[in-house]
């Protein structure tokens, strides 16, 4: 080995090192939550196959999992709630593994995250990030041919959700199935949610809820449907699953049906 190689390795390595911190560093996300999740996710991961896809220089997680039938009949990216990850137990992880069995490819993704005793209102200097992940989603979907595509959310996924679609109209996405989504912050120009509702165009919107659901849920969907009514927006639908609560506990079955019954209506 000459002098010359000896010293460009360990730059190089430095180099490498010093661009990785950079773009951890451009994330105000918790990134040693998400991967510990991530080990965690991918050491267990029965269903499906863990991607990674990269946004703003920043990798994050994705695990996607093909239809098991014959015909597919699109792709749903599901986004998780608040400080939550890509394979949460209530209500993600479900959708995620049981909807390829009615013939939706899913690609669950990891969203920006804080600490667990954060709240909805810590969150909006993260939310400059959450519509590149989304875009990153979205692109993967569409280089392996799928172009009917919807979009997920449960909780302050919802708000993800709703923050990408006000400001982004890629034809491939034809659905936003927000639930129980809350009002996220209001006034705020990132996470306002029922404001980021009437901005969407050309989208068919499923609003679903549990009946005992949370009183801020149970007030935003109230609040929405007002709204949506003022706008005449023809495209919004809301839906009331009866006697689910926020994580729909004893329901998820039932949700993962309704949501293929009404997706496949599109």
């Amino acid at each position: 080995m000459n002098a010359q190689s000896f010293i460009i390795k360990p730059l190089l390595i430095i180099l490498l090192t010093c661009l990785a911190a950079s773009a951890s560093a451009s994330s105000k996300s918790d990134r040693a939550k998400e991967r510990r999740w991530e080990n965690q996710i991918v050491d267990s991961l029965m269903v499906g196959d863990a991607v990674k896809l990269k946004a703003d220089n920043v990798e994050f997680l994705a695990l996607y999992a093909e239809p098991t039938t014959d015909k597919a009949k699109g792709a749903v990216i599901i986004l998780h709630g608040i400080g939550a990850h890509p394979a949460w137990p209530d209500v993600i992880e479900p959708i995620r593994m049981q909807l390829p069995d009615h013939g939706w490819y899913t690609l669950s993704l990891q969203m920006p995250v804080l600490g667990n005793e954060a709240t909805d209102k810590d969150y909006p200097p993260l939310f400059p990030e959450v519509s590149g992940r989304i875009q990153a989603g979205v692109d993967f979907l569409k280089s392996h041919g799928i172009n009917n595509i919807v979009i997920s959310g449960h909780s302050l996924g919802t708000t993800m959700a709703s923050c990408y679609l006000a400001k982004h109209r890629d034809p491939a996405v034809k659905v936003f199935a927000s639930i129980s989504g809350g009002f996220g912050v209001p006034n705020d120009k990132l996470m306002d949610n029922n404001r980021n509702f009437t901005h969407m165009q050309g989208v068919r919107i499923l609003d679903i809820y549990g009946g005992d659901d949370r009183k801020p849920v149970l007030n935003a969907v109230k609040a929405r449907a007002k709204l949506m009514s003022k706008i005449h927006n023809a495209n919004y639908r809301q839906i009331r699953v009866p006697g689910a609560n926020h994580f729909y506990n004893n329901k998820q079955e039932y949700l993962v049906k309704l949501l293929n019954q009404e997706l496949s209506r599109n």
